[in-house]
């Protein structure tokens, strides 16, 4: 996967890198694979703005995407490498043995023709599927569930994986891609590989249009309003925050790198913060 950058035809382009798309195979989505996609402009079912900055954007469908990945034992062909409007990752068209198809997550390595496997006895290849018990040491992983069963929630955005450090009774560490080391009970499945589209860290949006395309909307900074309408509000030339309690958002909440994180139930399989 490459990025193509523009020649300064206009400002927009001067700055502007896309991808060159050179992995994907098909156009058009499996239509028994789609979904309709509703937009909320950020609000909730009352109609009051609850996520700010966020609106219009083009029409997309919902590519229903198999992160469970529970047909064992039934190998599937890879038919296609296909863009996905809702993700940074590629997807793959799975057509398995059985005549069903699916989308996973396209890892790297991943082309048309070949096969893949979920379940205990698949071997340690991009693409297939397995508890985490029986996959290796130092194994880099993807699309990793957190409770079995459930599906893949953990590390699922392009160029990303996780790697198995150590199993230790009924838990598994693995080393997540923010650095966190985190323990996951051994029957959660992981797909071997890392995640496709590396190169969409290089990319760069170039013009506000294209955000609008993307459904986002102008953001204000806090510090440029004026009190009334936020706490960094006010003050005469350019000011900064200058708040003894810290920077929050516009409802006071601590905002800016303040630590927020509330759940104690879950801080047992914390082995290290990413922050160390």
């Amino acid at each position: 996967m490459a990025t193509k950058q523009y020649k300064p035809t206009s400002p927009g382009r001067r700055f502007m890198i896309t991808s060159t798309y050179e992995e994907v195979t098909k156009g058009k989505p499996e239509k028994s694979l789609l979904a309709p996609r509703s937009k909320s402009g950020g609000r909730n079912s009352y109609g009051r703005v609850t996520s700010f900055n966020r609106g219009g954007g083009n029409k997309r469908r919902y590519r229903i995407i198999d992160f469970k990945r529970q047909k064992d034992g039934v190998p599937a062909k890879v038919a296609a490498i296909e863009y996905d409007p809702n993700r940074t990752c590629r997807i793959a068209l799975l057509h398995y043995a059985d005549g069903e198809k699916r989308y996973i997550l396209a890892p790297k390595g991943l082309e048309v023709g070949a096969s893949v496997l979920s379940g205990e006895g698949a071997d340690i290849l991009p693409g297939n599927c397995l508890p985490l018990k029986s996959i290796p040491l130092g194994t880099l992983v993807h699309n990793i569930e957190l409770q079995p069963g459930r599906g893949g929630q953990m590390v699922r955005a392009a160029g990303v994986a996780a790697q198995v450090m150590a199993k230790e009774g009924n838990y598994v560490t693995l080393r997540l891609p923010s650095g966190e080391m985190r323990m996951v009970h051994n029957t959660c499945r992981a797909t071997v590989g890392e995640v496709g589209n590396s190169d969409h860290e290089n990319e760069q949006i170039g013009k506000a249009g294209k955000n609008r395309s993307l459904g986002r909307k102008p953001h204000v900074r806090g510090v440029v309003k004026s009190p009334r309408d936020h706490p960094h509000g006010g003050g005469e030339a350019k000011s900064p925050v200058g708040r003894k309690k810290g920077p929050v958002d516009r409802w006071g909440n601590k905002a800016l790198g303040t630590k927020t994180r509330r759940n104690k139930r879950t801080n047992k399989f914390i082995v290290r913060r990413r922050n160390g």
